[in-house]
């Protein structure tokens, strides 16, 4: 069995801030100051006067560096003495906000600057909100440039005041608001002395205090989500895949969704050694006491409460497409390893971070606007709300033809099919089903048509059925009514994955040969394969859907 050893906490932090608070002086003083420069770096910031620009620690891109702002997210590492620290280092420009979404969604605290000369801005509010919608349970406010004000108290007391009430609005628990000087250090790391009437924490002080939210704290249900199936040499399987939340032992009664199936865990296994306990978050591999039909995307589950098989999902989305988000948008949703395709049912509302109201059917959502909408998916996503489990209760939305990252989502409900509603999408079992689900194989590269040529004779060979499909080939037939723009290659690539899907379903393994495409080309092809119940691998590779 592993031994176990002890384990430093690890602690997530993210930072906001509008323009010019101070924020990536903040946290170059902050690394500074703990000794987490390396010297290299050190030198590249301190002028031949020996002055540091601390901002540059930060400010990594070209194009921050001539704007003098923070457009991605940067993600930080230091230490100290009692943890390890990563910081997500978010844009503050409201043109960024879906980076500072994303950069927050896994924090456990969020630390938001406020210039102490204008106090609460419109940004801070939309910062405010997105960390309560994300449910980071813990707010660090700091007030920077007290020296612009001369270190005044009274000043100090007034921002705080528009703080607190910032936060009772929201629903905020627990926040601390701290007066500092960024450039100078005061309160960062060591107590300034020219702030006598602050007695609180300052900002490391209340960093070290914090406890880390561990999602196996935050939800006790086992959730592990299936990356990939692991072929025993002797026979059986394995099923790999990092273990969201909970603690899972050998012995466990564990169930397969969405097919509802339960077995026993016979063994677990730890980056190749074995194991009777693992706690999340960890990678690991189990061995199940039932022979079930376990795929990528499928979720094993554990514990007093089962996530819920959804095809209505009801989620906070934070909408990062150029093209507005409507109703009756269709795109692919990311859920785990499982890819679903989904339609918008419902925008209910947006988000208006001016008024922290809730503006009600809107037409649409625009580039970083944030709302409430219902979801329709084709298949089932296995879900629980983001409040309960961050990675289960997490979701990406893409657009199935350029296959561009076009928003996130927090989930609130998953609801399963209403009874007496088809799902809009369907595929229609065949007359005579083959007694195993045949795969659908797909080769990328110049030498795909030979591998896919090879693949289909082993097939052959071993007395399967098999038929290879050339994406180039199949053009005159499938799409002579499209173009060669990569809108319409994208929907070529599709027509070819739901024929292939259609061979599977009659017994007949179909090896798609795609010399000129990518893995990442197979968005909608996974969305088609897990609605139509197969297997897509890729020759050479995993499974991909």
């Amino acid at each position: 069995m592993q031994s176990t050893a002890p384990v430093r906490q690890l602690l997530r932090l993210a930072t906001a801030g509008s323009v010019d608070d101070g924020k990536s002086t903040l946290i170059g003083r902050l690394l500074h100051d703990t000794g987490s420069l390396p010297d290299d770096q050190l030198a590249a910031v301190t002028d031949e006067s020996g002055e540091l620009d601390l901002a540059a620690v930060t400010d990594g891109l070209r194009a921050e560096a001539e704007q003098g702002i923070t457009i991605d997210v940067a993600y930080r590492y230091f230490s100290t003495e009692d943890r390890d620290y990563i910081l997500a280092d978010t844009p503050g420009h409201e043109r960024y906000t879906r980076n500072m979404f994303t950069g927050t969604s896994t924090a456990d605290v969020s630390v938001i600057l406020v210039d102490a000369r204008v106090g609460v801005v419109r940004q801070t509010r939309r910062h405010a909100m997105i960390t309560q919608l994300l449910g980071v349970r813990h707010v660090i406010a700091a007030v920077n440039k007290m020296d612009l004000v001369g270190l005044d108290p009274h000043r100090f007391e007034e921002v705080r005041e528009q703080l607190r009430v910032l936060a009772e609005r929201l629903g905020i628990p627990d926040l601390l608001v701290i007066p500092v000087v960024a450039k100078d250090g005061d309160n960062i790391v060591r107590r300034s002395e020219r702030t006598p009437w602050y007695d609180g924490p300052i900002l490391l002080e209340q960093l070290e205090a914090v406890e880390p939210a561990e999602e196996a704290e935050r939800s006790p249900d086992v959730r592990l989500p299936v990356q990939q199936v692991i072929r025993l040499p002797g026979g059986g399987r394995r099923y790999a895949g990092r273990l969201a939340s909970g603690t899972l032992s050998v012995g466990d009664v564990v169930t397969v969704l969405p097919e509802g199936a339960s077995a026993t865990v016979l063994a677990i296994d730890l980056l190749g050694e074995e194991s009777d306990r693992a706690v999340a978050p960890r990678s690991l591999a189990v061995e199940l006491s039932e022979d079930l039909d376990v795929g990528r995307g499928d979720l094993i589950a554990g514990g007093a409460s089962l996530p819920v098989a959804a095809r209505e999902l009801v989620a906070v989305v934070c909408w990062m497409g150029e093209e507005p988000l409507r109703e009756g948008s269709r795109m692919l949703v990311k859920h785990t390893a499982r890819w679903v395709l989904a339609q918008v049912a419902e925008i209910r509302h947006r988000l208006d971070p001016e008024e922290l109201t809730q503006v009600p059917n809107p037409e649409y959502l625009a580039l970083n606007d944030i709302g409430e909408v219902v979801l329709r998916l084709s298949g089932d996503a296995v879900v629980d709300p983001y409040q309960q489990n961050r990675e289960t209760g997490s979701f990406i939305l893409v657009d199935e033809l350029s296959n561009d990252t076009v928003g996130a989502g927090c989930v609130i409900e998953g609801r399963a099919a209403p009874s007496g509603r088809q799902s809009e999408a369907s595929w229609a079992q065949p007359v005579a089903p083959s007694p195993s689900a045949s795969n659908v194989l797909w080769a990328f590269g110049p030498s795909a048509v030979e591998s896919a040529a090879r693949a289909a004779r082993d097939l052959a060979e071993s007395g399967e059925r098999a038929y290879v499909l050339d994406v180039r080939a199949q053009r005159a037939s499938l799409s002579s009514d499209l173009s060669g723009s990569a809108t319409e290659e994208a929907e070529h690539r599709r027509r070819v994955a739901y024929l292939a899907l259609v061979l599977a379903d009659a017994g007949v393994t179909a090896v798609v040969a795609d010399p000129q495409g990518r893995e990442a080309d197979l968005g909608q092809a996974r969305a088609l394969s897990d609605l139509a119940g197969k297997r897509l691998d890729v020759l050479g590779g995993g499974r991909a859907g």
